[in-house]
C-alpha cells in the first residue's frame, strides 16, 4: 500500500513536470490560442484512440455517459484556450503562478457541489499558496490581461477537476480521457466554423514546430491526461490541483533555461513560489498520515 502511495505521487510530479512544460510548448508554437487547443485534442483524442485499438479496450458507452463526458470536453477546451490565451498575452511565469489559485477555487467550490465539507487544515494551505501567489503579483503589475486569463482558466481548472471527481467514480480513466478529449475537439470545431476563424488555423508553420505541436498533443496531453484521471480517483481534486501549484516552479525553471532573460523574474517572485513548494510539501504529509 505504502509502495503505491510513493508511486502515485512519482507520477503525480512527473505529469505536473510535463503540464510545465506545456507552456514551453505553446510559447513556440505560432497559433493562436484556439486553433492550438483544436489541433491538441484532435490529436490527442486520435492518439488515445489508437492506443486503446491497440490494446483491445472496448471505448463504447451509452449517450447519456457521452453527454457528461461532452460537458466535461467543453470546460476543459475552455480552459485550455483561456490558458493559452493569457501566455501568448503575458509571459509563462506570469500565466503559470496564477493558475496555483486553482487550490483556493477548489476549497470554496466543493461544498457548492456537495462534494465534502471545508477542511481546515486545507483551507490553510490553499491560502498559504494564495499568499505565495500575491507576494509574487505585487510586483508583477503589468500584465493584467494575461492576469484575467489565467484566473478565468485556473477557476475553470477547479470546476473540471472537481467534475471529473465525480466522473471517475463509475468510469474507467481512458473512456473519461477520449471522449472528453474529443468532445473538445467537437465543441472547438463547431465553435472556429461558426465564428467564421477556420482560416487562422492553416497557418505556415516549420517542421520543428509541427514537431512541438505533435509532442504537445500526446506526450504533454494524451498521457498525462489519462494518468491525471486516474489519480484523481485515489487522491481527490484538492491534493492534485495543491500538487500543480509545482507548474509554476518546474515551468518556470524550464523558461527560463530556454528563454533567459526574457522569463527572469525578481528575488519576491522566488520568495513566493518558495512558499507555494511549501505548501504543497506540508499536503503532502498530512495526506499521508490522515491516510494511515
Amino acid at each position: 500500500m505504502q509502495k503505491n502511495k510513493i508511486k502515485d505521487q512519482i507520477q503525480l510530479h512527473f505529469i505536473v513536470l510535463i503540464w510545465g512544460f506545456t507552456a514551453i510548448l505553446v510559447a513556440l508554437i505560432p497559433l493562436e490560442a484556439i486553433p492550438l487547443v483544436w489541433f491538441r485534442v484532435m490529436i490527442a483524442s486520435f492518439t488515445i484512440f489508437i492506443f486503446a485499438k491497440f490494446q483491445k479496450i472496448d471505448l463504447k458507452i451509452d449517450k447519456l455517459t457521452f453527454v457528461k463526458f461532452f460537458i466535461g470536453g467543453v470546460i476543459i477546451a475552455l480552459h485550455w484556450a483561456t490558458f493559452f490565451n493569457a501566455i501568448k498575452v503575458s509571459t509563462i511565469s506570469i500565466t503559470l503562478v496564477t493558475m496555483s489559485s486553482s487550490a483556493i477555487f477548489v476549497v470554496l467550490l466543493q461544498p457548492i457541489f456537495g462534494i465534502e465539507k471545508i477542511k481546515i487544515y486545507e483551507l490553510v494551505l490553499a491560502s498559504i499558496a494564495i499568499f505565495g501567489f500575491i507576494v509574487i503579483f505585487k510586483v508583477e503589475q503589468l500584465y493584467v490581461k494575461g492576469i484575467l486569463y489565467a484566473l478565468v482558466s485556473s477557476f475553470l481548472l477547479a470546476i473540471f477537476s472537481i467534475y471529473n471527481n465525480k466522473l471517475t467514480m463509475k468510469h474507467k480513466a481512458i473512456h473519461i480521457s477520449f471522449y472528453e478529449l474529443l468532445s473538445a475537439f467537437l465543441f472547438l470545431t463547431v465553435l472556429l466554423f461558426f465564428s467564421g476563424t477556420f482560416s487562422s488555423v492553416a497557418i505556415k508553420m516549420s517542421n520543428y514546430e509541427i514537431l512541438f505541436l505533435i509532442i504537445l498533443s500526446t506526450v504533454a496531453t494524451a498521457y498525462p491526461f489519462v494518468i491525471a484521471t486516474d489519480l484523481l480517483k485515489k487522491m481527490g481534486s484538492f491534493t492534485l490541483l495543491l500538487t500543480n501549484n509545482l507548474e509554476p516552479v518546474y515551468g518556470i525553471i524550464l523558461a527560463l533555461i530556454i528563454f533567459g532573460d526574457k522569463e527572469r523574474m525578481s528575488t519576491q517572485f522566488y520568495i513566493g513560489a518558495f512558499i507555494v513548494f511549501c505548501s504543497v510539501v506540508i499536503n503532502s504529509v498530512l495526506k499521508s498520515k490522515i491516510i494511515k
